[in-house]
């Protein structure tokens, strides 16, 4: 992957080029799950569709005039930086509230790449044409307003959240979120595996303990090195990393306390307790701030946590 900053105005301008194409065809993909149950809401995605595709026209227009017509195919992914979002076509059962939620990511993140965008341009052209695309970006109707004043029937109304609380909870706070589940489930297999290897609670602590602060730390620097936050506005590295590093331990530690308590089957019954509060918030978690459905989220980590548990207990007995 490339950092923005090492970006030449040529692969600026391709950039821009892919992602108004792609953000075209997202909002196209919307408008299509919407025809049926809500035709005006998809209205207003395929009037955003037509928007971007204008924006794309005139990027096309600046890069041929100066570049040519050979354009690189150059995409959010190739750059380090970006937010990853999941892909439109493999999230079958997206509510109104989703879409709405990330067109409005979609556009925050557009005025802030062709604010930086324009700053890293030379020629006074193309940064007249990134100024205008990020101030066309920031000054956008709300889509929330569009869908609920212009188009959106009474039934289809949702209540209106604020796109800048949902960015800070897309690229700030489900960070640490991930970090809690990822220390939950992968230090049960360590732990179990010490605990029934050992019938030693003290021993079976100070695995559950290493396990945790490793992981924390491991979670902490990925978090941290993952990109510097400027492009994405996701906050200060070391913030982020320190967020991420302590739900991660916090998530390993739950289980592993127990085993302060000397009797060896009291505190593996007390910890197993802990695990099951620990998958059902898991499971919460991902039906909150995922859009994952609840039945379906309880189903797949229960299923991996067991997986996890179980994979412990059969090392630690053989």
């Amino acid at each position: 992957m490339k950092a923005f900053a090492d970006l030449t105005e040529q692969e600026i301008l391709a950039l821009a080029i892919s992602s108004e194409e792609d953000d075209s065809r997202t909002y196209l993909t919307f408008a299509h799950q919407l025809m049926d149950k809500f035709p005006a809401s998809a209205r207003v995605f395929v009037e955003m569709a037509e928007e971007e595709q204008s924006h794309r026209r005139a990027l096309t227009d600046a890069y041929q005039k100066k570049f040519g017509d050979f354009i690189p195919l150059i995409r959010r992914s190739d750059i380090r930086g970006f937010v990853r979002h999941p892909p439109v076509w493999l999230m079958k059962q997206m509510t109104l509230e989703t879409m709405r939620q990330r067109a409005e990511v979609l556009e925050l993140e557009n005025m802030r790449f062709y604010s930086r965008a324009a700053e890293q341009a030379g020629d006074p052209a193309i940064q007249k044409l990134l100024r205008d695309l990020a101030e066309a970006e920031k000054d956008h109707t709300s889509l929330a307003d569009r869908l609920g004043l212009k188009h959106l029937t009474p039934d289809a109304k949702a209540e209106e959240a604020d796109a800048r609380q949902k960015l800070f909870l897309l690229q700030v706070i489900q960070p640490g979120l991930v970090g809690l589940m990822d220390g939950s489930v992968s230090t049960l297999a360590p732990l179990f595996a010490a605990a029934f290897a050992t019938h030693d609670t003290w021993q079976t602590f100070l695995v559950g303990l290493a396990a945790s602060l490793g992981a924390g730390i491991s979670m902490g620097l990925a978090e941290a090195l993952s990109d510097d936050g400027k492009l994405t506005g996701r906050g200060r590295p070391l913030i982020r990393g320190i967020a991420s590093g302590l739900m991660t331990m916090l998530g390993g530690l739950g289980h592993a306390l127990p085993y302060l308590i000397p009797d060896f089957w009291t505190a593996t019954f007390i910890a197993m307790i802990v695990v099951f509060f620990e998958l059902w918030a898991i499971s919460w978690i991902r039906w909150k701030y995922m859009d994952t459905p609840f039945l379906r989220a309880a189903f797949q980590v229960a299923v991996g946590g067991a997986l996890v548990f179980l994979t412990g207990i059969f090392i630690g007995s053989a």
